[in-house]
């Protein structure tokens, strides 16, 4: 695997490209996708030199490589994707995605709006990366681009968009109800502060080690203690924006002794300190 990438580097970027093309539709103009708080979604056929960086989008994302590849910044990481690749991010986290020089990529997206007070469709439960779901979601997303390009039945639009929301809203609960991988993770959310170890994981499964990296390589895109830290920093995002405690408690909370330990964990995961977070946060509050 890749090293981490600082996300010192990186900056609010836009570039296309003289051979991008781009189908999109947002909130403004099709109300149908603010009932269920998607504000932008659609399909993009891109080139080098194309590049996008978000410091701290307000919402869920998810990207559905449809051909060709790409690559997408994850939790800190760089990773190629192509056709078939899922990959999804949680509200205000550090989202990259570039083209690869010499390469088509062919991609659906999907971009929700969702204010800290609601809950995000890409949680503490989700995947970062899965090996299903991409071609559904490209689907449907091309229907709704033919309906909105032609007839624009506003029930056939209705169908269309209820379909794209439901098919991302199941990518992003993966796990089976009554799963014992999925009653582990209900567990371990619930009791962030433990010490959690890949040995104590698999015994709650009742698995080897091995067995639950890899179920949780295929299903998650993540190793177990990867999505262990995943969640800690999921609902240390909550906390920080819905409570005033100190870093070091908050820290605490999640399982983290060390403050210091805590900080590089949130960097890599979101892409600013959590100072910096909780200060954006108060931003977006007092704009409301």
């Amino acid at each position: 695997m890749a090293a981490p990438v600082s996300p010192a580097l990186f900056k609010e970027t836009t570039i296309d490209g003289p051979r991008t093309r781009r189908w999109t539709l947002d909130e403004k103009e099709c109300a149908e996708l603010k009932t269920h708080h998607i504000a932008w979604l659609g399909i993009d056929t891109i080139y080098s030199p194309y590049q996008r960086v978000r410091l701290a989008p307000s919402g869920s994302f998810l990207l559905a490589t449809l051909e060709g590849e790409g690559r997408v910044l994850l939790e800190g990481r760089w990773e190629r994707v192509t056709a078939g690749a899922l990959c999804m991010a949680p509200p205000r986290v550090l989202n990259a995605f570039h083209a690869v020089p010499g390469k088509r990529w062919v991609f659906a997206w999907v971009r929700y709006e969702e204010p800290s007070w609601l809950k995000p469709l890409v949680g503490a439960a989700s995947p970062l990366r899965v090996k299903q779901g991409a071609e559904d979601l490209g689907r449907a997303l091309s229907g709704l681009r033919a309906e909105w390009c032609g007839e624009r039945d506003p029930a056939q639009v209705h169908h269309w968009v209820s379909l794209v929301h439901g098919l991302a809203r199941r990518s992003a609960r993966p796990w089976r109800s009554g799963s014992r991988v999925g009653a582990l993770w209900e567990t371990v959310v619930r009791e962030l502060d433990r010490d959690w170890k890949l040995s104590t994981l698999a015994a709650r499964c009742a698995v080897s080690a091995e067995h639950l990296r890899r179920i949780c390589r295929r299903e998650l895109g993540r190793t177990p203690m990867e999505h262990v830290t995943y969640m800690r920093i999921q609902r240390a995002q909550e906390l920080l924006e819905s409570t005033d405690g100190k870093l070091e408690a908050i820290a605490a909370q999640v399982g983290y002794h060390s403050g210091t330990v805590f900080a590089r964990a949130f960097v890599r995961c979101v892409g600013m300190t959590p100072t910096q977070f909780r200060e954006n946060g108060a931003q977006r509050s007092a704009r409301r």
